[in-house]
């Protein structure tokens, strides 16, 4: 069976990021549950890149490779920095530039980090209805911190780590399900990733 691919997208435009420390959470626990070939991408390093083309046909080769890993990602954990009650304008850019049928069926966990927890529903006002226009599978459980749930820009919060826990748990629940409807029989992954940044 081929290893399957995750993305982790942070839209922090920052660093350093509790945001994306978050998103990096979420990948390495995926990892261990899946056998997958996993990275985490920074708004901060591809905005610059990405904000070189207001269209999807004038990336260059750069942008194209971010493009390009999302669109091929099986998995994708997505997280933002609540701003102005919504996700960042370089993460809605980014998905500007995706296909609009390139995310069909992808699975997706969601992630935000606030000040308070007053925004802690923009995972499902603002997040959510983005994969939704992707026809993409959301993770039920959204995973949201605050800064509280930090030392530092470091996740210590043992109730953010069991939602992260809980939508891994339904991540792996879906794999099952498509696999028994498919007739499939996966084997028992080698619990293992490799984080890069871009």
């Amino acid at each position: 069976m081929r290893r399957l691919k995750i993305l982790g997208l942070s839209g922090n435009v920052s660093r350093p990021s509790r945001t994306a420390s978050l998103v990096r959470a979420i990948t390495t626990a995926v990892g261990k549950q899946f056998d997958v070939d996993g990275r985490v991408i920074e708004l901060a390093d591809a905005a610059p890149v990405l904000f070189r083309a207001l269209r999807a046909d004038h990336l260059d080769k750069a942008g194209r490779d971010i493009i390009d890993a999302v669109e091929a990602a099986d998995i994708l954990v997505v997280g933002s920095p609540v701003y102005r009650a919504s996700y960042t304008g370089a993460l809605k850019h980014l998905f500007d530039l995706v296909h609009f049928r390139a995310l069909t069926g992808k699975h997706v966990i969601l992630a935000a980090t606030g000040g308070t927890q007053l925004h802690g529903l923009v995972t499902e006002h603002q997040l959510r209805p983005l994969f939704g226009f992707f026809n993409a599978l959301t993770i039920p459980t959204a995973v949201y911190a605050t800064e509280a749930d930090f030392t530092g820009y470091e996740l210590t919060s043992p109730d953010v780590a069991k939602r992260i826990d809980r939508s891994v748990t339904e991540l792996a629940q879906l794999f099952r399900c498509a696999d028994t409807n498919s007739g499939n029989s996966r084997t028992s992954p080698q619990r293992e990733i490799v984080l890069a940044q871009t």
